[in-house]
């Protein structure tokens, strides 16, 4: 069994695929919430087998009728809620294992919005965490804060990443 992270699919989100990077660019690469969708369950389940464990660290569908898609993911799923999360918990109950604000994995806090900077040193080695899509959390002198770790899709070409990656090291694009 391997445990994958991913955060931020937006499943159903149609406003998500016309946003924009700071520079202007795409922030994904689709033109519509379907096409969209499509290529999430693909991508997860090229690498996600069905004993694998998944943290998805929130905003996972933003549509309700969206929820169907979370049938079709391989691997057994724990949701860390996020602020777009907002159905009743007994909606997401089919879908997910359990259902948690936040979870401590090795010595990573896994979290939809970062925590705060005094907290990580308190709680754990590092900051699993989503929300900021293709931003990360800096230092004040503009250096990227290490003890982040964003999965949010756009930073992990839109396919879960194992743990034992970020175990090693691997940190998102600056």
């Amino acid at each position: 069994m391997n445990t994958f992270l991913i955060s931020d699919t937006h499943f159903g989100h149609k406003g998500v695929t016309h946003f924009e990077r700071g520079d202007g660019t795409p922030l994904r690469p689709w033109n519509n919430p379907d096409e969209m969708d499509e290529a999430l369950v693909e991508n997860w389940n090229s690498v996600v087998k069905e004993k694998d464990r998944v943290y998805h660290l929130g905003d996972v569908v933003i549509n309700r009728r969206c929820l169907k898609t979370l049938d079709r993911l391989n691997g057994r799923k724990v949701l860390i809620k996020g602020n777009h999360d907002i159905f009743k918990l007994r909606d997401y109950l089919p879908y997910f294992d359990d259902i948690r604000g936040s979870h401590k994995l090795d010595t990573f806090i896994l979290t939809h919005i970062p925590i705060h900077p005094e907290s990580v040193a308190r709680w754990c080695s590092g900051n699993i965490h989503g929300h900021l899509h293709s931003n990360i959390v800096r230092n004040l002198d503009g250096t990227p804060d290490e003890r982040y770790i964003n999965v949010s899709v756009e930073q992990i070409n839109y396919t879960p990443i194992p743990f034992d990656t970020i175990r090693k090291g691997w940190r998102p694009i600056v």
